[in-house]
């Protein structure tokens, strides 16, 4: 049996203010941000406008801005914050024991019946 959760490895792999990204083989790539307060929180790693890389973009306080048009994006919800409209996939996430999990059904794909599921190809 499958755990529920994927586990990413120790939260210190990423700097605060910065993200770092998890491809998937199949799927969205993914990015993980880490707060200047020290919380966490993971996206579809792919701006609504232009589709930037929004690992590549400013983290501040609880958004990050997209590097490309800088469009900024609520790390908390997905929303385009300001004047401008669009919404970003948000992963489920959590912390445990120093350790960052990602909910497994959120970023693989479900396992079709011949053939084997979309899998993260690195933590």
């Amino acid at each position: 049996m499958e755990a529920k959760w994927l586990d990413l490895g120790p939260t210190t792999q990423i700097e605060a203010g910065m993200a770092a990204t998890l491809p998937v083989i199949g799927g969205e790539e993914i990015a993980v941000f880490h707060t200047m307060r020290g919380e966490f929180y993971a996206l579809v790693n792919k701006c609504p406008h232009r589709q930037g890389p929004l690992s590549q973009g400013i983290v501040h306080g609880d958004s990050v801005t997209c590097p490309l048009h800088n469009w900024r994006i609520s790390l908390k919800s997905g929303q385009v914050l300001g004047d401008d409209e669009g919404c970003v996939p948000t992963i489920p996430l959590k912390i445990d024991c120093g350790r960052i999990y990602l909910l497994r059904e959120a970023v693989v794909a479900p396992r079709p019946a011949d053939g084997p599921a979309a899998e993260p190809q690195a933590a």
